[in-house]
């Protein structure tokens, strides 16, 4: 039996408003509340809420073997509990069934992994002590951000405790190897890996409804032919759960597909359906994966200049993570709710200046007119950001000074 994996990621960012140079010093409140609702409201009603009743309809229906993965974001499930609460309460019933599993990964979906082992296990661990939290379930399974992945990270991941990661079939990591097929990570050779099988993949997140593609359309018979025809034991479909109603509308037939695809699979006979940490159980790695060098799922170069590639980002970066031990040692929970939306990967995305193998992604997802004005108004943020810190750190000392006296 081939094992198909279907893994999404639930992921909104704390959108800022605009911030210009002269409210620095004067205004202390960065995000853009309007714009957060009411995306999160529009993609709950076009997404979330029609595509959650979808699957717990195909789970019952499929008495347990219709499966499927998540990971959601801590500021995708802080944006549920203010502005769709409806929408946490479906995910909850989608883990009760039993058939649903969620995977851990960095609370505010950041680059920490790239930044230090420090940030990287306290962002891991705040966003276990979420899923604990709201969902009742201790994650045994990873993704990281953007499914960034080296053998270096595999090595923090497999420190904490976790038995299986995904990441990317990149081909230049893979060589002749094919990504239907569990592996070890040669960081932490007992870390399963399940890598990103892109093509199948994108046949739905990015194909699905261009009418110029030459499968145009896909059904669920055709594309269960495609699993069943493909080579190994697995295939790792992996995508963003905007897939469904948000990039690919309902008026394409996208909620169609999912809706026939759990019987054109399991009709077969020789298709099965298993979550992550499921998936890797059932399969022995069959080799150990070398990845000296960071990748990701992004662009044809599979690396993350998508995020770090200019020296807008890499400034950026630098300035935020300078940051670090001040914010930490205020031990304050307003002081870290927003270094932790500072930190989300998406505002270094809208400095991408690559308009090359991927510039139609990164054109869809950027509110911004320009690399620029995206890196200026983050930096505007991120000053009046620093004075705050100076200002409580200064604050604190003269506390503890005046207390000794």
């Amino acid at each position: 039996m081939k094992t198909i994996c279907l893994y999404f990621q639930v992921h909104q960012p704390w959108r800022l408003k605009t911030y210009r140079f002269f409210n620095i010093g004067k205004d202390h409140n960065y995000l853009d509340d309007l714009t957060n609702r009411a995306i999160m409201q529009k993609i709950a009603r076009e997404c979330y809420l029609p595509m959650n009743a979808l699957l717990l309809k195909l789970i019952k229906e499929n008495k347990g073997a219709f499966r499927v993965s998540f990971s959601l974001t801590g500021n995708a499930v802080e944006q549920f509990k203010l502005y769709a609460p409806e929408v946490l309460d479906s995910f909850r019933e989608l883990v009760k069934t039993g058939c649903v599993e969620l995977l851990a990964e960095t609370y505010s979906h950041s680059l920490a992994a790239l930044s230090s082992k420090e940030d990287f296990v306290e962002q891991v661990k705040a966003h276990t002590a979420m899923l604990k939290k709201e969902f009742g379930v201790k994650p045994k399974a990873f993704r990281n951000t953007e499914l960034i992945y080296s053998d270096e990270i595999g090595t923090m991941v497999g420190e904490l405790g976790f038995k299986t990661m995904l990441a990317e079939g990149a081909k230049h990591v893979l060589g002749w190897k094919s990504p239907n097929l569990v592996y070890a990570s040669a960081g932490d050779q007992s870390l399963r890996l399940l890598l990103r099988n892109y093509k199948l993949s994108d046949d739905i997140a990015f194909r699905f409804s261009n009418q110029g593609w030459d499968e145009y359309p896909l059904t669920a018979d055709k594309y269960a032919a495609w699993l069943s025809e493909s080579d190994g034991e697995v295939v790792n479909l992996f995508m963003d759960y905007e897939t469904f109603g948000e990039h690919q509308k309902a008026s394409t037939g996208i909620f169609d597909f999912v809706k026939n695809l759990p019987k054109a699979v399991l009709q077969r006979g020789d298709l099965q359906f298993a979550t992550v940490s499921e998936t890797a159980a059932a399969h022995q790695p069959v080799a150990v994966i070398h990845c000296p060098h960071v990748m990701s799922w992004a662009d044809e170069e599979r690396d993350v200049t998508a995020w770090l590639g200019n020296d807008l980002q890499n400034e950026a970066f630098g300035k935020l993570y300078e940051m670090k031990d001040k914010v930490r040692s205020l031990k304050s929970d307003d002081f870290n709710y927003v270094w932790n939306f500072m930190q989300t990967s998406d505002h270094f995305y809208y400095m991408a200046t690559k308009w090359l193998s991927d510039g139609d992604v990164h054109s869809y997802f950027n509110p911004y007119g320009s690399s620029y004005e995206a890196f200026m108004n983050y930096m505007n943020v991120l000053s009046d950001f620093q004075i705050e810190v100076e200002k409580a750190l200064e604050a604190k000392k003269a506390a503890r000074k005046t207390k000794k006296a």
